[in-house]
């Protein structure tokens, strides 16, 4: 599928010219359009990657504007049934557009396959983070249905909650509810700036130091003739797209965590460590926290959630799972990634859970490990079948040796990368750093940690930036979606 070439958080683009101008040209303005600087220079950075796909979020910016008024003024007529036409209106544009864009091709395909037929696909490329802001414009009018958000009455607000660009590539899903008052009303100090400084250089050394060195081990093994790896080689190379994954996602989230801070927006925390968890239930409540959270709001809970029989609820937990995997791409291997997970939460509310808890807590977590590996195998691969030929040599269906000197090359390029990777996804450094901090408060003394703190920082941007400099590979993970 084709794509424009995007203005990412971590290229150099951004850092040194794009968010340095934007944060002037922010902070230099009257307090009353700031909104409307936000939007125009969101907008700017979205038409970067996107110079036509802009028209369609503003179209979606518009149609939702509109739909969210009428709601709210059929809701005030007492005219419920009303409202909710309006509601089902808004979610059939939004999910055409998202459908059309998305899930043309892949429909086209299938039908190819099913009729024997030859219908040409569109080949369109891809508008940057649709399946996020899609998601949030739904959820808009959803909330002012139910009452838990009011319209806004400005469309240049409104505006600037959809385009807002910290959020509008990879997210994490903002739900208008959850940042209204602050559209309209924010805090800016120096401490809230200084502390999303501190979030976005965590989330770019995430991205850059890690995520980046990690793909290069995970897109060799991947990109390689599956006859000619070894099986240590093909752990080691899943093993690293889970981290790599998890960093690249989890370090965008914190960059735009911390972006928000620096305007003065507080969006929720999208990730909570997901690989310290023991079953595959908390994992999904750690994991990419934004969008399973939605799918709960919008999804689980209306289908009747848990509240229905064992039957129903089995149902909508393999809904919710079918509609994961398709979120994250137009591919069956996704959609058996999802439908792999609904699978595993379904046997543990049955019963898998009570039995693990009755078990140590360390096979609890290698139970958990096992599993997400081998899900990553079916996320990463490009076709079910190489999945599958990949987890037979994983797990030794195959002739392939035990290892090879592949393996041990990326081993001895990358070991500190993958041990600092495996250290730095558990809370062992925060915890460390708690205890630093209370040590030196206890001495009434907290300049010696600040000043560690701050050099450390220091350090990680040098290091992000010569990175940067010097290789052009900078992959996005998520750009698809």
């Amino acid at each position: 599928m084709l794509t424009y070439k995007k203005m990412v958080f971590s290229s150099l683009m951004f850092l040194f010219l794009f968010l340095p101008c934007t944060l002037i040209f922010y902070y230099i303005s009257n307090k009353k359009i700031r909104n409307s600087v936000l939007v125009l220079v969101s907008l700017f950075f979205y038409a970067w990657g996107e110079p036509v796909y802009v028209f369609l979020m503003l179209f979606s910016t518009v149609v939702d504007y509109i739909h969210g008024l009428k709601v709210e003024r059929f809701i005030e007529l007492g005219k419920r049934k009303k409202a909710l036409r309006v509601v089902i209106s808004s979610a059939i544009i939004n999910l055409f557009v998202l459908c059309f864009f998305k899930y043309s091709d892949f429909l086209i395909e299938n039908i190819n396959i099913i009729f024997n037929l030859d219908i040409g696909l569109l080949n369109l490329p891809l508008p940057i983070g649709i399946s996020f802001y899609t998601f949030q414009t739904m959820s808009y009018t959803i909330d002012i249905y139910r009452g838990d958000a009011k319209a806004q009455k400005s469309i240049l607000d409104f505006g600037a909650y959809v385009t807002l660009f910290p959020q509008l590539v990879a997210g994490p899903i903002v739900r208008y509810q959850t940042i209204a008052t602050q559209i309209n009303k924010r805090e800016h100090s120096i401490e809230k700036f200084a502390d999303g400084v501190n979030r976005f250089v965590c989330g770019l050394a995430k991205k850059v130091i890690l995520s980046n060195q990690l793909a290069i081990i995970a897109d060799g093994v991947f990109s390689s003739n599956l006859s000619n790896i070894s099986i240590l080689e093909a752990w080691l190379g899943i093993i690293c797209y889970t981290l790599q994954i998890y960093f690249d996602f989890g370090g965008y989230s914190d960059m735009a965590i911390g972006l928000g801070k620096m305007f003065g927006f507080e969006f929720l925390e999208n990730f909570n460590y997901p690989y310290i968890s023991q079953t595959v239930s908390e994992f999904w409540r750690r994991w990419h926290i934004s969008l399973g959270s939605w799918f709960r709001d919008y999804v689980y809970i209306p289908l009747g959630g848990s509240r229905v029989s064992k039957l129903k609820m089995y149902r909508n937990l393999f809904i919710v799972w079918f509609l994961t995997g398709m979120w994250h791409g137009a591919s069956w291997t996704f959609i058996i990634w999802g439908l792999y997970f609904g699978v595993f939460i379904a046997l543990e509310k049955a019963f898998l859970e009570k039995v693990l808890y009755k078990i140590p807590r360390v096979f609890r977590h290698i139970y958990l490990l096992l599993i997400v590996v081998t899900g990553w195998v079916f996320f990463r691969a490009d076709n079910m079948i190489y999945a599958f030929e990949f987890l037979k040599v994983m797990f030794r269906v195959n002739s392939n040796t035990i290892v090879n000197n592949t393996f041990n090359a990326y081993l001895i390029d990358y070991w500190y990368i993958i041990l600092a990777s495996i250290i730095l996804s558990t809370p062992i450094v925060k915890v460390l750093k708690r205890l630093i901090l209370k040590v030196n408060k206890k001495a009434l003394n907290n300049d010696i940690a600040y000043l560690m703190h701050g050099l450390s920082l220091g350090i990680y941007m040098f290091i992000a930036i010569t990175m940067l400099c010097s290789s052009s590979y900078n992959p996005f993970l998520y750009f698809r979606f």
